[in-house]
């Protein structure tokens, strides 16, 4: 079983309830953003699930250069500190350079190292010296064995609240799968593991000046993942992901979040009883 990692007062790992990781890929606008965290928290409020708000402030990996990256560090950190203040949610998000650290860290409860980054030994122990909770993803070009050397990494820096995400890998051209087997290998290097169900339906540059995605496969991974043992799941939400201005194709439908983590609610439960 893994070590619980803490996220704010949310502890995942080592038999903790399921934790949903969620929010729009980017910040659209500040109201966009406190509107998303309220609705969101509702609803894992009611099921009682813990919750952490995701959203990025700057994507600096989008296919093209027209493609809408978010309002950019200082504003959106304030507006993502204003997500904090008033709904009370911890807060993760993805950065992209160390020179945005510590302004970043001063806000976010989890810093996320994005997964073209998850092989950069500098920007990792940068990151790791924060002192935040530190969520791994793992690049799309991993196996999950290599992700023992990032854990190491991290843990030389003296840090040791380490979240692994698996969010598939790269299978031809512009598509991903995702390997369930991976869980269980990730969940061996003694960290909280959560898994991706929404990125891990991309379709990497599928649209030619941006990404594609199948939606409509995240309920049938999450559940898989859920079954598999993941102690998180990671997932892109948006009120209406047609009109989303990043990673749309992959986000699931705001009114389609409670039917699923009702389902993965009791499939965890069901795994936890079995100590599966």
């Amino acid at each position: 079983m893994s070590k619980a990692v803490s996220v704010g007062k949310i502890k995942i790992g080592a038999g903790n309830p399921l934790v949903l990781i969620g929010g729009p890929c980017v910040i659209e606008s500040e109201s966009s953003a406190l509107r998303h965290a309220e609705k969101i928290k509702a609803i894992a409020g009611r099921l009682d699930i813990p919750y952490i708000y995701k959203s990025s402030y700057d994507k600096a990996n989008r296919t093209s250069l027209r493609s809408y990256r978010g309002p950019g560090l200082k504003k959106g950190i304030k507006i993502l500190e204003k997500v904090k203040r008033e709904t009370g949610l911890p807060i993760l998000s993805d950065v992209h350079c160390r020179e945005e650290l510590d302004i970043a860290a001063k806000v976010l409860d989890a810093i996320q190292i994005p997964a073209f980054l998850s092989r950069q030994t500098d920007f990792i122990i940068a990151v790791a010296k924060t002192k935040k909770a530190v969520n791994i993803k793992k690049g799309q070009f991993m196996a999950p064995w290599d992700v023992r050397n990032v854990v190491e990494k991290v843990e030389s820096a003296g840090n040791r609240s380490i979240i692994i995400t698996e969010r598939g890998v790269s299978f031809g051209y512009n598509n991903l799968v995702s390997d369930m087997r991976a869980l269980a290998i990730l969940a061996g290097l003694g960290y909280p593991v959560v898994f991706d169900a929404t990125h891990s339906t991309q379709l990497p540059g599928g649209l030619g000046k941006a990404s594609g995605g199948e939606r409509k496969f995240v309920p049938i991974l999450a559940r898989a993942a859920v079954a598999a043992g993941c102690d998180g799941l990671f997932l892109e939400i948006h009120e209406k992901p047609e009109k989303a201005l990043c990673d749309g194709p992959n986000s699931i439908a705001l009114k389609g979040l409670e039917d699923l983590l009702i389902m993965v609610k009791e499939i965890h439960s069901v795994v936890n009883a079995k100590g599966i």
